[in-house]
């Protein structure tokens, strides 16, 4: 197969072009032909343009790419190597949401052939890529997976918003369904993946492999806002402990915060899922969760007691939230926690503003239920600062105290403002 790529004798189709599926199409259609296909035909009709709907990639990268977006399943019949990369989402009761990632394989079933390879770069837990998109593959083609066709498993190791460490330089985890299939989907990475890629033993170990990676991120924040609970009631800064025990060399550097996003906060919960259909109930993992679930309301209750405390009554009061991504720099708004704070907010009655230099209005108001404000005012009684934006981090004590009313609350998530201690500025921070 490998072979049949470089000399562009047959095509690799990305199925799924959202954060991870685009990145990957375009790499490779550096060096092979492709096929990107989405289901969703307004964002294939701007990536034609060379527009990234997801707005992580400039015109730039479309440039010098050997590829055709298409909607269009028959188009898909060209292809002889598939990489899906769609979503794999939870629903409301943190239980793994398979119906992209299943639709998604019947989709390359209907086009599959002898000799075909089919990666999986979706994240899921140990067991799925064989256990349940196999029989899909196998049913609706009628052929045999691992004799008629090779499946494999790469985790998608995209970090939205981050430029310095792109896809070409994270090193690649690959799975195939033997020793033959193992080296032609490694060979095929290492098309593109210039910090090498790592032979994973099994398709399961791969995939054990990155739900691990965020649940063990996710466990760390976890500790980190269990201590900013702890060490806000003792009246001490969480920041100024960190820094000190920081000092030690082998003291690893997480801070608290709001854990959402389409991994940290999603991904632990195939890992716990799986573990309890084996029977086993995971403790530390959902306890972790738990904690960093319940950070939003934290942050609702804090901003309430501040404005009792400064005489102000939450129903008359009014907060301007700063950010609604769920990381800084990026207009990705999945899974973002501080939607959760907007809505714990309005359950006090408080009245809010929400902000986003990055963030789509239409995109929050389909997702959550509520725009973006256009202008910002200059009577709030206290400001939450949620995400780190570039942006943000340049404002000024005089800003907040011109948008501000008298008594001015700053609640500082993620600790930019430390140096406003003696600005007439009540700020917290978690």
């Amino acid at each position: 197969m490998y072979n049949y790529l470089i000399n562009k004798d047959k095509k690799l189709a990305v199925i799924g072009l959202g954060y991870v599926g685009l990145p990957i199409a375009l790499a490779f259609a550096k060096k092979i032909k492709v096929i990107g296909f989405d289901i969703n035909s307004e964002r294939v009709e701007l990536m034609k343009q060379g527009i990234d709907p997801s707005k992580e990639l400039e015109s730039s990268a479309f440039e010098a790419c050997d590829i055709e977006f298409t909607a269009d399943l028959e188009k898909l019949r060209e292809a002889n190597f598939f990489v899906v990369a769609v979503p794999t989402p939870i629903d409301s009761h943190n239980i793994p949401d398979l119906k992209p990632l299943l639709s998604a394989s019947r989709t390359v079933a209907k086009v599959l052939k002898t000799g075909d390879y089919v990666v999986f770069e979706s994240t899921v837990y140990p067991g799925c890529t064989e256990d349940d998109c196999l029989p899909i593959l196998e049913e609706l083609s009628g052929l045999k997976g691992r004799v008629d066709f090779k499946i494999g498993y790469s985790p998608e190791r995209i970090n939205p918003g981050d430029k310095e460490r792109t896809i070409e330089k994270i090193i690649k985890v690959v799975a195939g369904c033997g020793a033959e299939s193992l080296e032609e989907i490694a060979k095929t990475y290492e098309l593109i993946i210039e910090a090498g890629v790592h032979r994973a033993a099994s398709i399961k170990v791969a995939e054990a492999a990155k739900v691990i990676e965020n649940t063990q991120r996710d466990l760390n924040i976890a500790l980190m806002n269990e201590l900013s609970l702890i060490f806000d009631l003792m009246d001490i800064d969480t920041y100024d402990v960190l820094a000190a025990a920081g000092t030690k060399w082998n003291f690893l550097k997480f801070f608290p915060g709001l854990v959402g996003g389409h991994c940290i906060g999603v991904d632990p919960y195939y890992l716990t899922y799986k573990a309890q259909q084996m029977g086993y109930n995971p403790q530390v993992i959902l306890s972790g969760r738990r904690i960093n679930d319940g950070m939003s309301d934290h942050v609702a209750k804090k901003t309430v007691q501040f404005l009792i405390k400064n005489d102000k009554s939450p129903k008359k009061s009014k907060v301007l939230v700063m950010g609604v991504t769920f990381k800084e720099n990026v207009a990705d708004i999945r899974n973002s926690k501080v939607a959760d704070v907007v809505n714990a907010l309005k359950e006090y009655m408080v009245n809010v503003d929400i902000t986003d230099i990055h963030a789509d209005s239409d995109e929050v108001h389909h997702e959550y239920g509520f725009k973006l404000t256009e202008n910002i005012g200059n009577e709030y009684d206290a400001v939450i600062v949620a995400v780190a934006h570039d942006e943000y981090k340049q404002l000024s004590a005089d800003y907040f105290r011109s948008i501000m009313k008298e008594n001015p609350i700053l609640i500082d998530l993620k600790n930019l403002y430390g140096n406003f201690n003696n600005t007439e500025i009540e700020r917290w921070s978690l």
